[in-house]
């Protein structure tokens, strides 16, 4: 109770989250009566970021970097376009099929936002879109950020949940997929509804220049996915390759990048994963002391008297956690309820870890899309001034759908484990 009484004042007074985790845990090593613990905080610290897997996270951030500064994420944006840009609609899927491309390089939701709002809102607005529309689509489809591989809160879920980190991402690929088909189908009928404009005419032979001018960009996701699927390489590796993938074809294709702005970006890379990683061990810490304080054992007991089968304890899980999405981040909302809810769904009813950490994730980062918090929303309205209210309104299908995906999930559980089992 001291605990958790202390973690909420200091989280409520602005602490970083990663902070907040700390001194709660001192504060419940104190309270526990057992100093000797305090020895025992910095092997708990360092142990939790000593994994092999959370290598990937900054090679996945310079990926993104790279990407952002070679030049790709336009010829991606124009692919996308020559491929369904003459559908009603048109510059909706284009918005939508660009960012499921790029989720498979970047891996997070607000920097996908934050690029893709830069790109995509103008052009739609140039179109004939509602802006509010436009931000609000925007930000719905970086949610496939960090489902689809890479994806960095996969990595942590993966490193908090002992799974190999590579089934974890090629767990998001199916449900990412699934969410991108259902997203198009609120766009088609959004589309009919409201007779959205169709884009500009394009040749045969202007459409087919630009998907060649294009093509080489999807070797960077496809070193990063086929490396994993086929077993040549881990998560880590690949992540390594796809990164010297995105180095020559911003250098040697797109030729807007240079060698002496490698520096800057590994700066960038480095603080970002400094940040995340610190924040894991963090989450190590605070795990432990509630490991050992047997809080999941109590919050099992509950449970149980809720919940009397895995189905009806997974929809239970949908609604806490869509519940704290909206008021935490992703990762650190992560980070505060696996050590809990993963113990009592895998040991209590049976879940397969992989299962539960796709669910966990997806309801976190539609967290992002939900007040008050909104992240996502707050970033889509940054770029491009969209008002946050109006574009939750405008943009409520979409937040529909992708509880329809949660739905599947919850009675379907093969298919987060299709490409893993």
């Amino acid at each position: 109770m001291v605990t958790g009484g202390a973690f909420l004042l200091l989280m409520l007074v602005g602490v970083p989250i990663s902070i907040c985790l700390s001194l709660a845990a001192m504060i419940f090593i104190w309270a526990s009566g057992n100093p000797l613990l305090y020895q025992s905080f910095t092997t708990q610290l360092f142990g939790g970021v000593d994994n092999y897997g959370l290598i990937s996270i900054p090679l996945f951030v310079l990926i993104g970097e790279v990407m952002n500064g070679g030049g790709i994420t336009r010829r991606i944006v124009d692919m996308a376009m020559a491929v369904v840009g003459r559908l009603r609609g048109g510059l909706a899927y284009v918005n939508l099929l660009a960012n499921m491309l790029i989720s498979s390089i970047l891996g997070s939701a607000t920097a996908q936002v934050a690029i893709m709002a830069k790109v995509m809102v103008p052009e739609m607005e140039r179109q004939g879109y509602d802006r509010t529309f436009s931000a609000g689509l925007t930000a719905y489809a970086g949610m496939l950020g960090p489902i689809i591989p890479p994806s960095i809160m996969f990595v942590i879920y993966s490193v908090m949940a002992q799974v190999p980190v590579s089934d974890m991402l090629m767990a998001g690929l199916v449900p990412g997929l699934i969410l991108t088909a259902l997203f198009c189908a609120v766009i088609a009928i959004m589309g009919i509804r409201q007779k959205y404009p169709r884009a500009d005419a394009m040749t045969w032979r202007r459409r087919v220049r630009v998907v060649l001018d294009a093509a080489p960009t999807l070797l960077i996701p496809l070193v990063i996915v086929g490396s994993i699927l086929s077993g040549l390489a881990n998560a880590t590796e690949a992540a390594a390759v796809g990164t010297l993938a995105a180095i020559l074809v911003g250098r040697f294709w797109t030729r807007q990048l240079a060698f002496r702005d490698l520096p800057g970006m590994m700066v960038r890379a480095g603080i970002y994963s400094a940040i995340v990683l610190f924040l894991v061990a963090t989450a190590a810490v605070f795990s432990w002391v509630l490991i050992y304080g047997r809080v999941p054992q109590a919050v099992a007991a509950w449970v149980q008297t809720v919940a009397s089968d895995p189905v009806t304890f997974m929809l239970l899980v949908n609604v806490i956690l869509l519940v704290i999405g909206t008021v935490i981040d992703g990762a650190p909302g992560l980070i505060m309820t696996v050590p809990i809810l993963l113990p009592i769904a895998t040991e209590v009813y049976g879940i397969d870890p992989i299962h539960f950490g796709v669910v966990a994730v997806i309801n976190l980062v539609l967290g992002f899309l939900s007040p008050p918090v909104g992240l996502c929303f707050f970033v889509a309205s940054a770029v491009t001034g969209a008002k946050v209210g109006r574009m939750f309104v405008v943009t409520l299908p979409f937040f529909f759908a992708a509880l329809l995906l949660l739905l599947m999930l919850s009675l379907f559980p093969v298919l987060s484990t299709l490409l893993v089992d």
